[in-house]
């Protein structure tokens, strides 16, 4: 017994060493750039970026093929440390936030009962889903499971909550929407209309209690910042020239859809 065992130790030690020896041998280096890169990046391997983790998104950024604000998930801390590795002058970068435009949710009629697979997706393959309203989410939070920062969650109403703080503006509850509700934006612009609705304002009246009838009120009290088209009111930032106004806005609206975080 104890001969088998020193020889399959011997060949064992000696199969080591010849791998060892291969891996120094054909060994490909790292670019330190790109190592260092990686340093800056956050390790969520998100996907967020398009790439296959974080390594690939150094790679690519290092090789010139993605930009150096790729990287949603890190932000501008992540991009000035990156910006300072390429080289280049770094710039400021808006933070965005992920934003649920839509307020229905238990408030919102159904237009039949759905007892299929629990997802939104499954659901919107339906019919369009349940809901009257064709701009309605249909509440089964596949944006809360796709997350990989916990930053969405299922609130009392039947709708998703984004968390502004954890949000990253990914992306991936955007594209895990299937009624398209979820949208990016700059986080320091707090007034939006919460509806994407744009049907008349008596489908509305019937479908959702908080959908935006186009009453152009708000487009009144703020002076042309808010404006109504196609049966829908939006704010333009670049038109504000009073906050009061936009508060009176919120104020005023008959269907609370327009909201200030």
């Amino acid at each position: 017994m104890l001969i088998p065992i020193i020889v399959m130790s011997a060949m064992g030690l000696l199969f080591g060493l010849g791998l060892a020896f291969a891996s120094n041998i054909f060994r490909v280096g790292l670019d330190p750039k790109i190592e260092r890169i990686i340093g800056a990046l956050p390790g969520a391997n998100c996907g967020a970026c398009g790439k296959a983790g974080c390594a690939g998104l150094a790679e690519a950024i290092a090789k010139g093929d993605a930009s150096l604000t790729s990287c949603p998930a890190g932000g501008e801390e992540t991009y000035n440390q990156i910006a300072s590795i390429m080289g280049v002058e770094k710039k400021t970068m808006a933070r965005k936030i992920a934003r649920i435009k839509c307020g229905g949710g238990d408030q919102a009629k159904n237009k039949y009962e759905y007892k299929g697979v629990k997802t939104c997706a499954a659901e919107g393959l339906m019919a369009g889903g349940g809901k009257l309203c064709n701009f309605g989410c249909l509440g089964f939070g596949d944006c809360v499971m796709v997350c990989p920062f916990d930053a969405i969650h299922m609130g009392k109403n039947g709708m998703p909550v984004v968390d502004s703080e954890r949000c990253t503006a990914c992306g991936k509850c955007v594209s895990e929407c299937p009624k398209n509700i979820i949208s990016l934006e700059n986080a320091s612009e707090t007034y939006y209309v919460k509806c994407l609705s744009r049907d008349k304002a008596s489908f509305v009246r019937n479908a959702c209690k908080t959908g935006c009838i186009a009453c152009k009120i708000c487009e009144k009290l703020s002076k042309g910042a808010f404006m109504v088209e196609d049966n829908l009111a939006r704010l333009d930032y670049d038109r504000v020239d009073n906050e009061e106004e936009l508060k009176l806005c919120v104020e005023k609206c008959p269907t609370r859809c327009i909201i200030q975080l």
